[in-house]
């Protein structure tokens, strides 16, 4: 043990719990991030409390009752049978807790600037019944600078120091919903304190949950940023496959046999496809955060902001090509039957979160046009302040659509039967190996 770690007690003290599985460790959110998480740190060892504002999802957690996608039912039910995790909307509980991790929602407002406000929340109310020797570490995606100007004064206004009494962290969330290969338990970390105590600490913590490795940084700032770049740079590569497809069908050349014979290179490329747009709750939106925070530093981000233009313009792309291709067939948007595959943002999972199939339905409703979800994933979703209720494909008479739009290429589809009994197919995922005039791609 370091001598830095020698002369605090309360690091010391904290150190030989988290190593010996006697701390009590808390998340507050148990969503997408929080809940796979605290699934990771009980199944170590730990006794943990999950914090949510939602006494739905507590129910649920303390009935065993899993609703998220990456976690194991069994797993989350035997831990609940056990003890190992429960869940609660008081905060009060904080008090027996010796490390807590913050994996609350960072979304953008109406003008795409950072909503900090779930962030500090959850800061004040741990705040209250902050103690001597606790870790606290932040995993939501934020701008460069939050942990250290936001979390730490909230935090401090106990009178207890940061660095000192307490341990306080930046690690952000890696979570790639439906990733059959990489989880949370086996995903590398990145690490940052505030001191290099803090760091120390909160290092240990995970090195005594995952499976993966731990990146130490200098700095929370460094892994805020981190972070940041990691989304950015798949949110400006998927913004050029975007416009490489729109350019490409404006050339008559196929996008997806070009990615194809660029990804042979064996150096310098990596393929990134395209597709109707982004969705979920870190691509779209994480790269602004940093748009907003570099307006403090006179300098305006130019590159990221027409990434994203692109990518939110291809919504609009993909109804302009349905006008088309029905155009082709004789039939006008309007009216027409349109049978949507897919609400969910991404293939084989159950997260609509900014899918870009959102505004596309809300193109399609302006253009007069009636439309059918089918999604295996997605019961219901929101729409325009309604619950809307998706359909199974065996519900649906596929030779009654004008035109089957598929944005989400889920393994449940039996493309197959589409391609036999679809009058039109238009494909934004590539789903479908078909060459007729009645099967278009993005």
């Amino acid at each position: 043990m370091s001598v830095q770690t020698e002369n605090n007690q309360h690091a010391k003290q904290l150190i030989q719990k988290l190593e010996s599985k006697t701390a009590t460790i808390g998340v507050v959110g148990l969503g997408y991030v929080g809940l796979p998480l605290a699934v990771e740190k009980a199944k170590a060892g730990y006794k943990v409390i999950g914090f949510d504002v939602q006494q739905k999802r507590v129910n649920m957690v303390n009935q065993g009752e899993n609703y998220i996608g990456d976690v194991v039912d069994e797993e989350l039910a035997k831990l609940a049978e056990i003890g190992k995790l429960r869940a609660t909307t008081d905060y009060s509980f904080m008090q027996e807790v010796d490390a807590v991790a913050i994996c609350v929602p960072t979304p953008l407002d109406t003008y795409k600037q950072p909503d900090t406000s779930y962030v500090l929340n959850s800061a004040r109310e741990i705040a209250k019944y902050i103690h001597k020797g606790m870790l606290v570490v932040l995993e939501s995606t934020t701008y460069p600078g939050t942990t250290e100007e936001l979390l730490k004064p909230v935090l401090e206004e106990s009178g207890l120091v940061c660095g000192e009494d307490f341990f306080l962290a930046y690690s952000p969330e890696r979570v790639d919903p439906g990733n059959k290969h990489y989880n949370t338990k086996n995903t590398p970390k990145v690490v940052g304190g505030i001191t290099p105590l803090c760091t120390k600490v909160a290092a240990t913590m995970y090195r005594n949950v995952l499976e993966s490795d731990i990146h130490e940084v200098s700095s929370p700032a460094v892994a805020e940023m981190e972070k940041i770049l990691e989304n950015t740079f798949r949110n400006i590569n998927i913004a050029l496959a975007n416009e490489m497809a729109i350019l490409c069908d404006k050339m008559g050349i196929d996008v997806w046999e070009v990615i194809d014979a660029a990804a042979t290179k064996p150096y310098g490329f990596m393929p990134f496809y395209p597709g109707p747009g982004l969705g979920g709750h870190c691509i779209p939106i994480d790269p602004w955060y940093l748009t907003w925070k570099a307006r403090e530093y006179n300098y305006h981000t130019r590159l990221i902001e027409t990434a994203g233009e692109i990518n939110d313009s291809m919504p609009d792309f993909v109804v302009r090509r349905c006008v088309e291709i029905l155009n082709e067939h004789g039939k006008a948007l309007k009216g027409s039957n349109i049978l949507v595959l897919g609400v969910a943002y991404k293939k084989d999972i159950d997260d609509y979160r900014e899918s870009p199939v959102l505004p596309i339905l809300n193109k399609l409703t302006k253009a007069g046009a009636n439309w059918t979800v089918v999604d295996p994933h997605v019961k219901e979703f929101k729409w325009k302040g309604n619950l809307v209720k998706t359909k199974e494909l065996h519900e649906v008479n596929i030779e009654q659509a004008d035109l089957v739009l598929i944005a989400t290429n889920h393994s449940a589809f039996d493309f197959e039967m589409l391609a036999e009994k679809a009058k039109v197919i238009f494909d934004t995922r590539n789903s479908i190996t078909r060459a007729d005039e009645n099967y278009y791609k993005l």
